[in-house]
């Protein structure tokens, strides 16, 4: 099977070896803007981001797109050429003459409705607050008034969600410093990452944390500092599409007819993954576009594909041959001490699984091995098979059970159902349902 590296850290999520691959899954390209430039005299020439830049700043805005900037310019997305900042900010150019964003992120408060996914951004002391391209009445502030012990003149921000961080926070870069300032209670806890980059921009892209330097970035912990793997790496093989750079050549997205899976599951946040050979890829992410990864970069201990997967517990169970591995769900996944198990040990079955799968507030989970279904109750112990059915259809490869009901797949086509109990005891199967391009980012 063929495995193409692709733009923005993305890569290609390559179907069954019977099945043509996918070379590629595309970012979205800048938005449609029909902006005058006719007072552009004073902007200097358009820089070329290929030409390995040190960007001032990085921040998606409500809607997931995510503007690079430097000097009075920006990108809007992962390709395409700089524009003049102030067409998509102007307000930034009518209070600020420096042609520069300190740093920037996209506010993450639930709690605070108003507040949240508005983009913040930092120039000298002072703040600028935009929802919807729009600068919020009362901006600009000074930054004390609206994060009370984050000092001006920044390097970098991001935003740092409950779960990847303590609670919802914003990391604040400058110089050796690192401030961790705690939205709700407004306190800043500064330390010290002396092993980090100065990061000159950071960004927080698919719950992964980028600090950026020169024109590369290297990736870190938000919690810890700490950084895994081999880094810095040039951001022009990752970020953006450059002539004569690893990820940056035309792809081919592939037809929806060619699209097979071997497992999928949502787990109990609604993050939802898609498996297929040694790769897997988010499809709840839609601000932040489709996007395969290799599977051994979420769950190190898998690196040759999965059978079957499901949710159950605040935990994900990936079953590989004769073996289940068990893992946190929260970021990052850890191996459950003690595992992998075998099959038989953990649910009471000998392996092959074909799909496996179990619906919210349920301790059931249903096991398809070639045509029949065996239930397991997961609450039991010891776990055995509590009922086996033989099913209407054949071939099934992935099964998911979200609030619309059962998915079951069969090649590039699935069936869909309301209950577990109506996959087993339908008499007619439903017709096959075809997979979108809304669903796995393939075309028609």
């Amino acid at each position: 099977m063929l495995l193409s590296q692709t733009l923005c850290l993305c890569l290609a999520l390559a179907f069954s070896s019977a099945a043509p691959t996918l070379h590629d899954v595309m970012m979205a390209g800048p938005l449609d803007h029909d902006h005058d430039h006719e007072d552009q005299a004073h902007h200097k020439a358009n820089p070329d981001r290929c030409d390995g830049i040190e960007f001032d700043a990085i921040a998606p805005d409500e809607k997931g797109h995510t503007f690079f900037f430097k000097g009075d310019h920006l990108w809007n997305g992962f390709n395409g050429p700089a524009q003049v900042s102030s067409a998509f900010f102007k307000e930034l150019d009518d209070y600020h003459h420096l042609g520069h964003v300190d740093a920037a992120f996209r506010m993450h408060n639930k709690e605070k409705p108003k507040d949240h996914d508005h983009i913040y951004f930092f120039l000298d002391d002072k703040v600028f607050s935009y929802y919807n391209h729009s600068l919020e009445e009362g901006y600009p502030k000074d930054i004390q008034l609206d994060f009370p012990g984050v000092p001006g003149h920044l390097d970098a921000a991001v935003e740092c969600p409950k779960g990847e961080c303590n609670s919802d926070s914003v990391l604040f870069f400058k110089g050796d410093e690192v401030y961790n300032y705690d939205i709700a209670t407004q306190s800043v806890k500064e330390r010290q990452w002396a092993h980090l980059p100065n990061c000159t921009s950071a960004f927080r892209w698919l719950e992964q944390y980028y600090c950026f330097h020169g024109h590369n970035f290297t990736r870190f912990h938000p919690v810890s500092g700490e950084v895994n793997g081999v880094y810095p790496k040039d951001a022009r093989h990752y970020f953006m599409r450059c002539p004569n750079f690893g990820h940056g050549g035309e792809a081919k997205v592939p037809k929806c007819s060619e699209v097979t899976l071997d497992a999928i599951t949502s787990d109990d946040s609604g993050k939802t993954y898609a498996f297929t050979g040694h790769i897997y890829m988010r499809l709840d992410t839609h601000r932040d576009g489709k996007h395969a990864f290799p599977i051994a970069r979420t769950w190190k201990e898998l690196d040759k594909g999965v059978d079957a997967v499901f949710s159950y517990s605040d935990k994900i169970y990936i079953i590989k041959g004769n073996q289940v591995y068990i893992y946190k769900s929260a970021a990052p996944s850890t191996l459950i001490e003690g595992y992998p198990k075998s099959l038989k040990e953990e649910l009471g079955i000998e392996g092959p699984v074909n799909a496996a799968f179990v619906c919210a507030d349920h301790h059931i989970v249903h096991i398809i091995q070639g045509q029949k279904m065996q239930d397991i109750d997961l609450s039991a112990t010891p776990r055995v098979v509590a009922r086996e059915v033989p099913l209407p259809i054949a071939g099934i490869e992935a099964g998911m059970c979200g609030p619309d009901g059962v998915k079951v797949y069969v090649g590039s086509k699935f069936y869909h159902y309301e209950t577990p109990r109506l996959l087993a005891f339908s008499k007619m199967s439903p017709e096959p349902k075809k997979i979108t391009p809304d669903m796995m980012g393939c075309v028609e």
